[in-house]
This record gives structure tokens, sequence and C-alpha cells, in this order.
């Protein structure tokens, strides 16, 4: 029987081999889903009609963004918005190519790719395709980011439409191995970017403990990544009596200074992103959702969806580009929130976590941490994060967490950090052996923390006492991954499983020149890992 759609671009993907049936472990409908092909289908004709440019125009990078970031994991699920954005980019197309319109016989240089081509394709080519698209759509979201908050970068634009169309393009695997590498190294060029951007307009995060106790009244459910959307908000809900609670990978925003000082930005609501329908369902107040992790809402809960940016889902109240949040604040006006303090917990029970450990407050101690180091206090340091997710196996990074021995510290970021986050695993020197170094994209981070360590140890980034266990589910994790590989570092374990458009032979490839594994048991990998 004929495939009703082809989509393995997320951890869950059915059978860790691809969504194919008649909507995907997402809840994406094979419609959508044939729909986001074509528009990527399209993006790489803009991408083609776009290559001879030397300068091509604003709002075809833009459109670029918009359109890869919309075809991320848990974005969009509006069949209309997908189908304007198509619209979208064939009018940006139609911009560059208008001069040979008239031409009777075209030369195809800019048609729309057939994604079919590439899902039916050699496996290897496939699987390498994949990597670069994908990570492409990863990088595309922390470049939209920078977009909002008004940093951009010549070299990060331009290789977007250099990597689209080298996925239209019939390559052989030696061609592709090196796009593949470029994608992990403009994507740090591209978070560092992302990083300036945020701590620029908002200040270094400082360390934060965040409450999540819900208040008594009016509240609003932020959640996502967009800072310039939580300060909008909370700028127009200011002196209305209105409390604003972070969720998912909202809650590093604690930590900025421009955006702590609001007081009516209260604590942080819930956990990670697919405990969702559990945990908003029947809550007495709006969730604006900024960028991707929606999840289809239940009916509890449906009528207090609100969505902005890219994201979208058919009968949600949509905010568009004028940023009025009017008809949140009403709708938490109407709901009036809790009657009496609602206390939550993590899931491990913990009623606080703490965040703000970003790059510049680590490396601002980098004497005691060194310090510690050579003194044998701090005996080795475990990045622990990534995405979270609802397969299981993902208690795997709980149970780490728990068995690291005392005198290891836990870097951790993103939202797999809600596994563990709550934990009290006690301090070494003063500094807590949990330390939130905030959202996916400050990765970048962590890698600063990596690079000024190994200058002061005067070895290699590999040589240190630290060792990287990653979670994974969608394509911002993907071009992370290539940008850890294209710095070298060695022996990443990766879960809860491999990707599924990984072939064989490339990830043969992963193993044999950088020591990718899967993870194993806390136990074992411990042990391996100190070894």
């Amino acid at each position: 029987m004929e495939n009703k759609m082809f989509c393995f671009q997320c951890e869950q993907t059915a059978g860790c081999a691809g969504c194919m049936g008649g909507a995907g472990v997402c809840g994406k409908k094979s419609d959508t889903a044939n729909l986001q092909d074509e528009l990527t289908g399209a993006l790489i004709g803009l991408a083609r009609a776009a290559g001879g440019d030397t300068d091509p125009a604003e709002s075809i990078y833009s459109t670029i963004l918009e359109g890869l970031f919309t075809t991320i994991t848990n974005v969009s699920f509006d069949d209309e918005a997908i189908r304007r954005q198509i619209d979208k980019t064939h009018a940006e197309k139609a911009k560059l190519i208008s001069p040979c319109c008239a031409c009777a016989s075209p030369c195809g240089h800019s048609d729309d790719y057939e994604m079919k081509k590439l899902w039916d394709d050699n496996e290897d080519l496939r699987s390498l395709k994949s990597l670069i698209l994908f990570g492409l759509r990863g990088m595309a979201a922390y470049a939209y980011h920078a977009r909002m908050l008004g940093y951009r970068d010549e070299e990060v634009d331009r290789f977007f439409c250099e990597g689209l169309f080298a996925v239209g393009e019939d390559l052989t695997m030696e061609q592709l191995l090196p796009i593949v590498m470029r994608v992990g190294e403009v994507n740090l060029k591209c978070m560092a970017l992302l990083d300036r951007a945020n701590t620029e307009t908002y200040g270094t995060p400082v360390p934060t403990t965040v409450p999540l106790m819900v208040e008594e009244g009016p509240f609003i459910v932020v959640t996502g990544h967009d800072l310039k959307d939580l300060q909008l908000l909370l700028e127009q809900t200011a002196g209305k009596g209105i409390n604003i609670y972070t969720h998912g990978e909202m809650l590093p925003a604690h930590a900025y200074p421009e955006l702590k000082k609001h007081p009516h930005l209260k604590g942080n609501f819930g956990t990670a992103w697919q405990n969702q329908q559990k945990e908003f369902d029947g809550i007495p107040a709006p969730i604006l959702f900024t960028t991707n992790c929606l999840m289809p809402p239940k009916g509890s809960y449906a009528d207090r969806v609100f969505t902005t940016e890219v994201v979208a889902f058919p009968g949600a109240v949509h905010i568009g580009g004028s940023k009025d949040f009017t008809p949140v604040i009403e709708k938490a006006l109407e709901l009036g929130g809790y009657a009496e303090p609602r206390p939550m917990t993590g899931i491990n029970g913990g009623t606080q976590v703490t965040t703000g450990f970003g790059h510049g407050t680590i490396l601002s101690v980098a004497d005691k941490v060194v310090e510690a180091v050579k003194s044998g206090a701090i005996r080795h340091f475990f990045l622990v994060g990534g995405c979270d997710g609802a397969k299981p196996g993902r208690n795997y990074y709980t149970e780490f967490v728990k068995q690291a021995p005392q005198d290891t510290m836990i870097l951790t970021l993103a939202c797999g950090k809600y596994r563990f986050n709550d934990l009290d695993l006690g301090e070494i020197g003063g500094l807590p052996r949990i330390m939130d170094m905030g959202q996916c994209n400050d990765a970048y981070g962590a890698i600063q923390v990596a690079v000024a360590l190994a200058d002061a140890f005067g070895c290699g980034v590999n040589d240190l006492p630290l060792s990287y266990v990653l979670s994974w589910y969608e394509q911002k994790a993907v071009c992370i991954l290539l940008t850890l590989l294209h710095l070298g570092i060695r022996n990443i374990r990766l879960g809860p499983t491999l990707p599924a458009f990984l072939s064989p032979n490339i990830l043969h490839f992963l193993v044999e020149n950088f020591g990718i594994a899967p993870i194993t048991t806390p136990e074992e990998d411990i042990k391996a890992l100190m070894a």
C-alpha cells in the first residue's frame, strides 16, 4: 500500500523508521506533512533562484527562515497557514525570475524540488541530505529569534540558500559530507549571534531560583523560546493584575535582568513540553505558544490556546505581526486563574528550580572551578541536556544525574533538564552541582566554557574531564550535534534512540570518526566516561 506521508525527522518517529500513515506520532496529519514537503520543495526552488543573485533582498532570507521554521516538528498543524507560506515563497521567487517568465522553454533551474526524490533516494545520500536539511531547519529557528531582536549575519543568511540548493542537487557522498560539517560550522556562528542578541538586549543571565507555585488570580502561561514575545507580553500586562508564568524552554527568561525586573513574572508552570496535555488540562488561564513544542490541544483547554509567529493550529487564535496580545489578556481576565495558590512540583517532587548559569556566570568564577579541579574537589563534568520527549527510556537521564558521583558537576540546558532540575544535589565549593545554562541554543555557552577550561589547563577540549550525554527530539538538536562534530568533540553519548535518518554507513562513519555511541545504562555509561 502506498504511503500517505513520509516523515522521520524527530526522535519519536514510528517504529524508529518513519511515519507513513494517516498521521505522524506528533499528531501531524498526512495532508499537513505533505504540505510541509511542498513548502520545503518551494524553499529549495527559491534558493535555486537566489543562487545567482549577488545581493538577494532581505525578504528572501526572512521567507526562507520562516519556511524552514514552519517545518520543524510541533510548530504548525494548520494547512492554511502552510499554504500561505508556500504562496509567499513562490511570490518571492517570482521577483527573482520575472525576466525569463516569457520564455517558452524554461530551463527548470528554479523549479520547486520534489521531495519524493529525496525520500526515495539511495539511503546514504538521503541520510546526508537529511542531516543538512534538518540541521538547516534547526538553525533557522535560532536565526529567526536573533532576527526578531534586530540581529543578522550575512554569512549565516547566505548559507541557508547554499544548503537548500545542495539538498536539491545530484551530489555524491564525497560532495555532501563537507556540507554536512559546514552546517555545524555555520550554526556555531548562528548560536553566537543569538547569544549576543539575547545578552545585549536583556543583559547577562544571573543565577535565579524560580518557584513552581502558581499564585491566586489571573495569569498567563507563555511557552516556547522567543524572548521578544515574552518581553512584549510583560509590557502589555504591566499593571493589569495578571501574573506571567513561563513553561518549558521559556524558563531561562527568569535569569535575564531586563526580563526579571518585571514583578509580575512570577515563576514556572509545569515541566517539559510533552506533559502539556496533562498539565494544561482544564487550566483557568490562556497559554501563549511562541515557537515549537505545540501538541494538538485537548478539548479541555483548546479555547485558551493562542499562537504567534509561525506556530499555528486550526481554530486557535493567532496573534499576528502587530503583536497585540489583547485577546490573550482578555482571556486571562475572563478565566480568572486559581482562587487560591496552587503548589506544583517538578517530576521529582521539588518545589523550585534554578537557572541562569550561562557562560558569563560560570566563566566569572573560572578560577574557582579550575582550582576545584586541580584540588580534586571536582573530578568530572557531565553536560546532560538536550530535548525531552514522551518515548519511554528518558528516565535514563534522571537516573544518570542521580547516580553521578558526588565529586562531579552537572551542566545542563534545553528542556531535557526537566528530568532532574528539581533535584537538590548539594554544592561543591559554593557552586551548585546542577547548573542550568539555559535554552537549547545556549549550547554555545557550554562550548565557550569548555574552550576556556581547555585554555586554562593547556589541553584540548577532548582531554578535559568533560563528557556529553545528550538527549534529542527534533531538528535543533541536529544542528547542535553537527556543531559539536565540527569542533571535533568526541565520545558523545546520544539517546534515547539514534536518529532514524542515519543510514548504517553514515552511522558507522560517525562512530569511527567521532566515537558517537548510543546510551546504555547510567551505571555503564558513567563508568566508561570517567575511565
